[in-house]
C-alpha cells in the first residue's frame, strides 16, 4: 500500500526529490553511458564532473601489473553518474557531503602491507562550486597527493566498497536484493512494531532506518573485518552511537541483530566496526517510490531497471508523481509571456534571440524605452520584460541547477526564457550567475593546492580569514588547524560533549 503521512511529507524526502530532479541531469547520464559503452572510462568521468587524480603508469611502477589490472577493470566498470546518484548528501539543499573520502574498492598487497583503496573525494564546503568529485588512490599512509584535502582518510561510516552495486554498472542489478525492495512493503516482518522495539533498542527509530536488513549487512561488514559474529555500531545521530551484536546459535541458523546487553568503554566502542550509512538507511529512491514523489521513469536507468516495476506501491494522495514544487520539466511553469497592456492582452516572445513585446511597433518600443530612461512610467509589456530579466519565475529552478553544478542546464533555462542574445540586467538572476562563476574560482584554487591553509589561520595571526579563503561556517578542528586555534578549542574552559565520531 502507499505511504500516507499524517501531517506532511518529511523534509528528507522533499530534499531527495529535488536531488533526483537536479543533481544528476539526464544529459549527464546519457553522455556518461555512451562513453562508458565504448570503454572510455575517463570520458565518462569527465561527463559526470569527476576529476581523475591517479596515473595508471605510476601505479604499475609502484605496485605492479596485478594491482593495475584490477584497478583498470574497476575503472571500466565504474558508472560515475551512478556513483554521483548514490553519493551521501546533506540537508537542506541536498549538496554532496563536503570534505568526504569514500572508499570504492580495496586491493590487498599481501605480505602484511597496508591495502590500497580506490577512493572518491568531495571538496570542502568553501570550494564545492560545481559539485565536482575526484577519483584517487589511497595507499594507507599519511603522505598522499591530496594533502590539502581536509579529510584524506577513507571514512568508516560512508563507504561503498561493501556496496559495489551503487557504483559498479555490472553489479547494479543487486540493488533490489541489497536495499530490500524484493520484500514488497519493506516491513521486514516487524508486524507493525517500531524498528527500535524489534532490536530491543529503547530509542524509537523512524521508517527511514532499514532495520530489517541490518543482520545481513552486518554479516557482510564483519566478514570484511575477518569475523563472522560480533559487535558493531550504528550512528543514529550526531551525538548518538548505538552498539549492537550479530548473534546466532550456530552457523546453520540465520544470524540476528540485538542490542548489546553489557556496556562497553568509549574506547572499545570507537574501535568497533561501523555499519555503513548505505546499509543503515532505506534507499532514498525506494522511499520516494513508496511515497509517490518520483515515478520510476525519472530514476537513473540502472536504478529503475534493478527495482521492481513501480516498486509495488501507489502514489500519495495530493502529490503528483515526480512533481517538483515550483518547477516544470524545463524549469518554467506554463507560458508566462502574456501581459495585459492598455486594456488588451499582449504577447511577449523571443524574436531574433531576444525577448521582446511582439504586439508593439519597434519605433514605439524605442520611444517608450527612452521615456523610461528619462524617468517616465514603463509600459506593462516593458515592465514584464524587465521582471523576467531580473527575477523570473524560473529563478528557483536556475538556482537549484547552479547549486548542484549543472551550469549548462541553468544557462539553457535562462536562454529559453530570455534568448541567447539577451543582456542580463542587475537583479537576483544576474547575482546568482555571477556568484556561481566566482565560486568556481575558489574550487580551481583548491584543486591547484593554492589554498592549503586552514580558513581559521587568518584569525591566529590577527589577520582576516577571508585572505586565506572564504568561509561562512565555523571551521572544523582537524590536523591542519593552527596551534593557537587548537589550544583555544581544547581549553579546559570549553565544555566537552558526547562521543567523538
Amino acid at each position: 500500500m502507499a505511504a500516507h503521512f499524517a501531517n506532511e511529507i518529511p523534509s528528507r524526502l522533499l530534499m531527495w526529490q529535488r536531488v533526483r530532479a537536479y543533481a544528476v541531469p539526464p544529459s549527464m547520464i546519457e553522455t556518461a553511458a555512451a562513453r562508458r559503452a565504448v570503454g572510455d572510462w575517463a570520458g565518462a568521468c569527465a561527463a559526470a564532473r569527476v576529476d581523475v587524480d591517479l596515473d595508471l603508469r605510476a601505479v604499475r611502477r609502484r605496485h605492479g601489473t596485478s594491482l593495475t589490472a584490477s584497478l583498470r577493470a574497476d575503472l571500466r566498470r565504474l558508472a560515475p553518474d551512478l556513483l554521483r546518484w548514490h553519493m551521501p548528501r546533506i540537508a537542506p539543499d541536498g549538496r554532496l557531503r563536503p570534505g568526504l573520502t569514500v572508499s570504492l574498492a580495496r586491493y590487498d598487497l599481501g605480505s602484511g602491507a597496508a591495502p590500497v583503496r580506490l577512493v572518491v573525494r568531495t571538496p570542502p564546503m568553501r570550494a564545492d562550486a560545481g559539485q565536482r568529485m575526484a577519483l584517487a588512490l589511497w595507499e594507507g599512509s599519511g603522505e598522499n597527493e591530496s594533502g590539502h584535502h581536509p579529510h584524506p582518510y577513507p571514512d568508516r561510516r560512508f563507504r561503498l566498497d561493501l556496496h559495489r552495486h551503487l557504483w559498479d554498472a555490472g553489479r547494479s542489478g543487486e540493488l533490489a536484493a541489497r536495499c530490500g525492495a524484493d520484500r514488497g512493503d519493506g516491513s521486514g516482518g516487524s508486524g507493525g512494531a517500531s524498528p527500535g522495539a524489534v532490536l530491543g533498542w529503547s530509542v524509537g527509530l523512524d521508517s527511514s532506518w532499514a532495520v530489517d536488513g541490518w543482520a545481513a549487512e552486518a554479516e557482510v561488514l564483519l566478514r570484511a573485518e575477518g569475523r563472522s559474529r560480533g559487535a558493531f555500531t550504528v550512528r543514529l545521530g550526531a551525538r548518538e552511537l548505538a552498539v549492537f551484536e550479530l548473534v546466532a546459535p550456530d552457523d546453520s541458523h540465520v544470524p540476528t541483530v540485538r542490542a548489546l546487553r553489557e556496556g562497553l568503554p568509549p574506547q572499545e566502542v570507537a574501535a568497533l566496526p561501523v555499519l555503513p550509512e548505505a546499509a543503515a538507511r532505506v534507499l532514498p529512491d525506494l522511499e520516494l517510490l513508496r511515497a509517490g514523489l518520483v515515478p520510476v521513469e525519472r530514476l537513473h536507468p540502472l536504478v529503475a531497471a534493478a527495482l521492481p516495476a513501480g516498486g509495488g506501491v501507489s502514489t500519495v494522495h495530493g502529490s503528483g508523481p515526480g512533481s517538483v514544487p515550483g518547477a516544470g520539466p524545463d524549469g518554467s511553469s506554463g507560458d508566462p509571456h502574456r501581459v495585459e497592456c492598455r486594456g488588451e492582452v499582449h504577447r511577449i516572445a523571443l524574436r531574433n534571440g531576444v525577448l521582446t513585446a511582439v504586439d508593439h511597433d519597434p519605433a514605439q518600443l524605442r520611444r517608450e524605452e527612452l521615456l523610461v530612461a528619462l524617468g517616465g512610467p514603463p509600459l506593462p509589456c516593458l515592465r514584464a520584460i524587465d521582471t523576467v530579466h531580473r527575477s523570473p519565475e524560473a529563478l528557483p529552478a536556475v538556482r537549484d541547477r547552479l547549486l548542484h553544478g549543472d551550469v549548462a542546464g541553468a544557462l539553457a533555462v535562462v536562454e529559453g526564457l530570455l534568448g541567447p542574445a539577451a543582456v542580463l540586467r542587475d537583479g537576483p538572476l544576474r547575482d546568482e550567475l555571477e556568484t556561481a562563476a566566482v565560486r568556481r574560482i575558489d574550487h580551481g584554487l583548491f584543486r591547484s593546492g593554492l589554498l592549503p591553509v586552514h580558513p581559521a589561520a587568518g584569525a591566529a595571526g590577527g589577520g582576516d580569514a577571508s585572505d586565506q579563503g572564504r568561509t561562512s561556517h565555523r571551521p572544523r578542528l582537524d590536523r591542519r588547524t593552527p596551534h593557537t586555534i587548537r589550544q583555544k578549542l581544547n581549553g579546559r574552559t570549553r565544555p566537552r560533549t558526547g562521543l567523538a565520531r
